[in-house]
């Protein structure tokens, strides 16, 4: 018996549950040694080979994809019938959808906890997802038809958002909680814009900048916030993911906007690439890694390339000097990339 143990320590890892390591080896192992027959282990193989697969990814997938195709095919119900059904009657629709899928996740919803809540059951999720959906459908209807709201743009976006963070910690719901963030995005930036910016559609304005740039920074705090006060823990990366997008965007977008004081950019463009490097490495992240090193791939490049045509005044040197650039940067930065992909298994 203590053989059989060994072989087990041997050929099966021990961070997995005994049950689910009495693999087809082990069996076999048992036939060498004479303690089973050659028909049990025949029957064992069989059912190894015949037993059940997880379908839990793919219906998941199909669920979501099913929530968007509604949501879209409403919208175009919408447009081609708007002169047949009437305005009233798509509110009226809309309004009933989305009271009636909040008041099933209220009746069906778990107590509210810190922590992370489970849904209570598999198509909760997707029916609160397809309430929020129909909120933010609703409220930009009645601003468009209507002019609910009036000139007062950002309500339009601040309401909806209000109502989705609340849902998004009442409720327990990442996906709430990113369309929370991506409202927020929206109320902020008409917030900051003036009227005259808006009706012409110019959004280059170096306020938007500054805007994204103090809205990632209070996003990546808000991670940070979760972390420390374990209030929702689980949404820590989804706060610093839109955080981290936004900060590296916005210092692009200062680089290429302003032609004076570009490389103060930059350099503010490096600090945030090692703060997400410490970051990467502190919480095993490859991801936080990978966007870094493409944010800052990016701006080095755009640094480089401005550099060389302003002394080499765009003939060919400059040239020759780009595209050697672009090769070797691109060899380093994946051999950076699968380098750092190692350190951070071996922390």
């Amino acid at each position: 018996m203590n053989n059989h143990f060994k072989f087990v320590k041997q050929y099966i890892p021990s961070n997995i549950p005994y049950f689910r390591k009495m693999d087809v080896l082990f069996f076999e192992q048992l036939h060498a040694d004479g303690k089973l027959s050659a028909g049990s282990l025949s029957n064992i193989k069989k059912q190894e080979k015949e037993k059940l697969f997880s379908l839990h990814q793919e219906l998941k997938t199909i669920l979501y994809l099913g929530i968007f195709m509604l949501t879209t095919g409403l919208g175009l119900l919408v447009y081609k019938n708007i002169e047949t059904i009437g305005h009233q009657v798509i509110v009226i629709i809309i309004a009933a959808i989305t009271i009636g899928c909040f008041f099933y996740c209220s009746k069906q919803k778990l107590p509210f906890s810190t922590s992370k809540v489970e849904a209570p059951n598999s198509f909760f999720d997707y029916i609160l997802l397809l309430g929020c959906l129909c909120l933010i459908i609703l409220i930009g209807y009645l601003q468009f038809q209507y002019n609910l709201f009036g000139n007062r743009y950002g309500l339009a976006a601040f309401i909806p958002m209000v109502i989705l963070f609340f849902a998004a910690y009442y409720y327990d719901h990442l996906g709430v909680l990113a369309m929370a963030i991506t409202n927020l995005a929206s109320w902020a930036g008409i917030a900051v814009t003036p009227m005259r910016l808006l009706k012409d559609n110019d959004f280059n304005n170096v306020t938007i900048i500054y805007t994204a740039l103090l809205l990632g920074l209070v996003l990546l705090l808000a991670g940070y916030a979760a972390t420390k006060k374990n209030i929702k823990l689980h949404f820590a990366f989804t706060y610093s993911n839109f955080g981290a997008h936004l900060l590296f965007i916005s210092c692009l977008a200062g680089l290429f906007h302003f032609d004076t004081i570009y490389l103060l950019w930059f350099l503010l463009l490096l600090a945030l690439g090692y703060f997400f490097y410490i970051k990467a490495l502190r919480e095993k992240s490859f991801y936080y890694l990978l966007i870094m090193s493409l944010y800052e791939y990016t701006g080095a490049g755009y640094v480089l390339i401005r550099l060389v045509f302003k002394n080499f005044q765009m003939d060919t040197g400059g040239v020759y000097i780009t595209l050697l650039y672009f090769i070797f940067s691109a060899i380093g930065i994946v051999l950076f990339l699968i380098s750092m992909n190692k350190k951070i298994k071996t922390i």
